[in-house]
Formats: C-alpha cells, structure tokens, sequence
C-alpha cells in the first residue's frame, strides 16, 4: 500500500514519466566514512550489476548485501 502511495506522489507532483519501476526499502543506504551516499552503487544495484567496483570507502559494506537481497525479493 506504501508503494502505490508514492507513486501516486509521483505521479502527481512530477508526473506519470516519473514514476519508478521499482520501490526497495532499506534500512540504510551505502554511505562514505564522510556520510556522502554512494550513487554510484545504488544505480549498480537497481540496474543488477555485479560488478560495483570499489567499494572500499564504504562505512558499512553489508549495506549492499541487504540491499542486493531486497531487489531479489518479489
């Protein structure tokens, strides 16, 4: 129910173009040691790329695991 509300919001506020795919809810997302939020690997997982390359300056490394395990769920 949480996800057809925000993507009425979406729809609504932006318009139908901009509506997601795909809503994944997460307790974290994957950050630097600084705090930044690494889109680079959100955009990797979202596409299902394996491959996310350096992910060494991660804070919490198993952000990405979680996040890999929500995408896989229906």
């Amino acid at each position: 129910e949480l996800i057809k509300e925000l993507n009425d919001q979406v729809r609504k506020a932006i318009g139908p173009h901009a509506r997601p795919e795909e809503i994944i809810f997460s307790a974290d997302l994957p950050k630097t040691r600084s705090g930044k939020i690494m889109r680079r690997v959100l955009r990797g997982v979202a596409e299902g790329e394996d491959d996310l390359g350096d992910t060494s300056t991660l804070a919490d490394p198993s952000v990405v695991d979680d996040l890999k395990e929500a995408r896989s769920q229906p």
